[in-house]
């Protein structure tokens, strides 16, 4: 079995507003998020010859899918009280919401009158780093699927939250001790 991981690094906000203590309050980290793939064989024609996945190949989808709308934006629930301080009308709040429930998340940029924040990006459930670890994963997936020819898996998502802690995402309990 062949594993590689391709990291990318993002400056965001969010706020866990359940927390009992300062992460209640708004803050901002520098996440590191690592996606781990796998393969048992590797490519034996075209560009990515004797490869799992281009390196490149997975930069591409990481910054389009995660860096693209997180980075330097603020993640809130979709639930969070602040939220209607940043969205000032009820069509933003009603679309915000029927694109969380349609979609898993919504990004908001300019949209809609938000109060000095730019660019927002909306998720169903709390931004802890589990669940970004989680909803980073599938957005990701498939597109690893696509742009490997069906050759290689995603198989975790690591999100560093602080240069001493991180969560990982996995839809398999093998995976989570490989590659540390």
């Amino acid at each position: 079995m062949y594993l590689m991981s391709r990291e990318i690094g993002i400056d965001a906000g969010h706020r866990v507003p359940t927390h009992g203590s300062k992460c209640k309050n708004l803050h901002g980290h520098r996440y590191t998020i690592q996606a781990w793939c796998k393969s048992s064989s590797l490519h034996q024609e075209g560009e990515q010859y004797d490869m799992v996945l281009d390196f490149g190949f997975l930069k591409e989808e990481m910054m389009q899918q995660i860096d693209h709308y997180c980075d330097h934006a603020l993640i809130l629930w979709a639930q969070d009280p602040l939220l209607g301080t940043f969205i000032t009308t009820d069509e933003g709040k009603d679309k915000i919401a029927d694109w969380v429930l349609r979609d898993g998340w919504c990004t908001v940029a300019d949209s809609w009158t938000l109060n000095g924040v730019n660019k927002l990006y909306i998720i169903p459930d709390i931004p802890t780093a589990e669940v970004l670890a989680k909803h980073w994963f599938y957005r990701l997936k498939e597109r690893v699927s696509d742009r490997s020819a069906r050759m290689a898996e995603l198989v975790a998502i690591k999100v560093w939250e602080t240069p001493n802690c991180f969560a990982v995402y996995s839809e398999s309990d093998d995976v989570l001790t490989q590659g540390r």
